[in-house]
């Protein structure tokens, strides 16, 4: 087996060698040893730091995360978590979406007032935006 030296690792995986030495800190990955000063490590951590981007990404915490791997370092998803997040990703999409909307029509809107503008109020409305309007 081929060891990565952390430099190999950081560049190839974009993470940085201050993240790589803190996830080993706090259990997400494990070095295999040291060459000199330098960490080595196995080349199957490029899957878990892959693993690990996209938990972040999706909004787990590094403790959720380190939850999502067995003992053995390999990867054990909990399914209904990430169901759960999936929906909570959907749900947060077609908030942004109604926003997204309204500022658009705000920009465009030849209303003299947004107020006086049917559209507006609709999308304030379907928004769940409180305001007395």
């Amino acid at each position: 087996m081929k060891l990565l030296d952390i430099g190999e690792v950081a560049e190839r995986s974009g993470v940085a060698p201050s993240a790589l030495r803190y996830y080993e800190e706090i259990g997400l990955i494990t070095s295999a040893g040291r060459k000199g000063l330098r960490r080595q490590f196995g080349p199957e951590v490029l899957l878990q730091l892959s693993l690990i981007t996209l938990g972040k990404a999706a909004g787990f915490s590094l403790q959720e995360i380190a939850g999502m791997f067995g003992k053995d370092g390999q990867p054990d998803l909990p399914r209904d978590q990430l169901h759960a997040r999936a929906d909570a990703l959907e749900a947060q999409i077609r908030e942004l979406t109604v926003l997204k909307d309204a500022l658009r029509h705000v920009a465009d809107c030849p209303a003299p007032s947004h107020l006086e503008c049917p559209k507006f109020r609709k999308l304030l409305r379907a928004g769940s935006i409180t305001a007395e309007v």
